[in-house]
C-alpha cells in the first residue's frame, strides 16, 4: 500500500490522549477535583463505577510511556493538559507541581524528538468553578488558564489546541447527560456550548499573545448525517442534526454566526426564548470567529437520525461495527474533510482522532493480535491521502489512542488503544496494529 501512496514530506503523523482517561493520581500533588471526579464517583454514571483515579497512571509512567512511542517511532503527541492540576480552584492559586508535571512531559517528549501538541481543554473543568459552563465567568477562568498554560509551555509547545469537541462538552453533558456534569436539558447545552466557544476566542488570544509563532485551532467532532435506511426519517430531522452536531459549531468559528434555522427550531422547541437570546452579547461572535491556523477532526463513523433517538450513534443495524457499536464507515471521513474544505476553507485540516475500540488481548504467547484495527487504520489513512490528493489540505493524522484507557461513562470496557495496558499491573503490552502503524509511518513514501 506505502508503495502507491505518498504523503506529504512534512506530514503530522502521530498518536493522541487524554488527561483524564490517563493520568490518574487525581489526588496527588495538589491536583484539584474535577466535574469528571465529581460524575465518574457518582453511582450510576458509569458503567461498573469505573472512575479515572488511576486510570493508566500515566502521571507516574510518562517515562516508560514516552520511550514507547520513541520505539514506535511516531513523530507527534497530542495530549491535554489537565486544568485542575494547575489551576485547582479553576484560577487564582497556581500548582506549581502541576506545571513541573507537564513540563517534564514536554522536555522528555522533545528530547525523544517527539512533537507536542497540547489541547486545552479535554473535559476536566474544575470543579471549584461554581455553575460549571452554564457561568459566563467561567469564560474569564479559560482565558486565565490559557495564559498561564501559553506562558509556560509555549517556548516548546508550538501547535495548540484550545477546545476538544464541544459538542461533547456541551449536548453530550447538558442535553442528554451521558457525561459530566450529567445535565438533561438542551437550554443549557446550547448556552454551555455558547460559553465553550467563547472560552475558545479567549483562549486564541491568550495563545496569540504569549506565543506569536504558535498554530492555534480547535478540534470538532464532526460526522456526516445519513438517513438510516432500516427506519427513514424526514430530511428536516437529518438538517436538525446537522446543524446541532456540524453546522452550529464550524459556522459559528467561520465567521458566520449561529445558523438561522437551528435558532428558529431551537425557539419552536421551547429550548430558546428569542433567535437572539440573551446570552449572545455584543461582540461574542466576533470573538468565537477568532482567525485560526487549522481546525483538527476527530472521526469515527457516521451518524444515523432516527425518530426514537437524538442522532447520536446508531448501533442497531446489521453492519460490521467496532466494540463500541459504532459502523465502520471510512468514507464518512473523506466525507467530512471534503465538505469543511469546501464549505469553510480552513487553512489546514487536521485527523486528531480516529481510531476503534477491539477487545483483542494477549494470547498464550503475551502478543496482541488486533487485525480488525490495523484494517480500521488502513482503510481510513487511505480516505486521508485521497483528500490530499484532491487538493484538500490535511496536514496531519493522530491515531486515537496511543494506548487503552478509562472511555468516559463506559468505564473500562472499552479498548481504543495501540498498547494494551493491564490496569491491575499497569503493564503495556504492544499491540500489532502499534508495530503495523510504526512501519507505516517509517516506510511511507513523502513528496515536497
Amino acid at each position: 500500500m506505502t508503495s502507491l501512496i505518498k504523503f506529504p514530506k512534512n506530514f503530522l503523523w502521530g498518536t493522541a490522549t487524554c488527561a483524564y482517561q490517563i493520568e490518574g493520581a487525581v489526588k496527588e500533588d495538589g491536583r484539584g477535583e474535577s466535574i469528571w471526579d465529581v460524575f465518574s464517583h457518582t453511582h450510576g454514571n458509569t458503567f461498573n463505577g469505573d472512575t479515572g483515579d488511576v486510570a493508566c497512571d500515566h502521571y507516574h509512567c510518562w517515562r516508560e510511556d514516552i520511550q514507547l512511542m520513541k520505539s514506535l517511532g511516531y513523530k507527534a503527541y497530542r495530549f491535554s493538559i489537565a486544568w485542575p492540576r494547575i489551576l485547582p480552584e479553576g484560577r487564582g492559586r497556581i500548582n506549581q507541581p502541576g506545571l513541573d508535571f507537564y513540563n517534564r512531559l514536554i522536555d522528555g517528549l522533545l528530547e525523544a524528538n517527539i512533537q507536542p501538541l497540547a489541547t486545552l481543554y479535554h473535559w476536566d473543568l474544575p470543579a471549584a468553578l461554581e455553575g460549571a459552563w452554564l457561568n459566563r465567568s467561567v469564560v474569564d477562568a479559560f482565558a486565565e488558564y490559557s495564559g498561564l498554560a501559553a506562558r509556560h509551555f509555549g517556548d516548546r509547545v508550538k501547535l495548540w489546541f484550545t477546545i476538544n469537541e464541544p459538542w461533547c462538552a456541551s449536548h453530550l453533558s447538558y442535553t442528554f447527560g451521558e457525561h459530566a456534569p450529567g445535565m438533561k436539558d438542551r437550554s443549557k447545552g446550547i448556552l454551555a456550548a455558547h460559553h465553550l466557544l467563547l472560552a475558545h476566542g479567549e483562549a486564541v488570544k491568550e495563545l496569540r499573545k504569549a506565543i506569536p509563532d504558535a498554530q492555534v485551532g480547535i478540534v470538532l467532532n464532526m460526522s456526516p448525517i445519513h438517513n438510516d435506511p432500516d427506519a427513514p426519517v424526514s430530511e428536516d430531522r437529518i438538517r436538525f442534526m446537522d446543524g446541532e452536531l456540524n453546522r452550529w459549531f464550524a459556522d459559528s468559528l467561520y465567521g458566520r454566526g449561529y445558523p438561522q434555522d437551528m435558532l428558529e427550531d431551537y425557539v419552536r422547541m421551547g429550548a430558546l426564548e428569542s433567535t437572539q437570546p440573551d446570552f449572545i452579547k455584543p461582540g461574542d461572535m466576533e470573538l468565537i470567529a477568532a482567525e485560526t491556523d487549522l481546525l483538527g477532526i476527530n472521526y469515527y463513523t457516521r451518524v444515523f437520525v432516527s425518530e426514537d433517538s437524538n442522532g447520536v450513534h446508531n448501533e442497531n443495524r446489521d453492519v460490521p461495527k467496532t466494540d463500541m457499536g459504532w459502523e465502520l464507515y471510512p468514507e464518512g471521513l473523506y466525507e467530512i474533510l471534503e465538505r469543511v474544505n469546501r464549505e469553510y476553507h480552513p487553512k489546514q485540516l487536521m485527523v486528531t482522532e480516529n481510531g476503534a475500540s477491539y477487545a483483542d488481548g494477549p494470547d498464550e504467547t503475551g502478543k496482541v493480535h488486533d487485525q480488525r484495527r490495523i484494517d480500521y487504520l488502513q482503510t481510513h489513512i487511505r480516505q486521508v491521502w485521497q483528500a490530499i490528493q484532491a487538493g484538500i489540505p490535511v496536514t496531519g493524522y493522530l491515531q486515537w489512542s496511543l494506548m487503552d484507557n478509562f472511555e468516559w461513562a463506559r468505564g473500562y470496557s472499552q479498548r481504543f488503544g495501540v498498547i494494551y495496558v493491564d490496569y491491575k499491573t499497569q503493564k503495556r503490552t504492544i499491540k500489532d496494529s502499534a508495530y503495523w502503524f510504526s512501519d507505516y509511518i517509517r516506510n511511507v513514501l513523502s513528496f515536497d
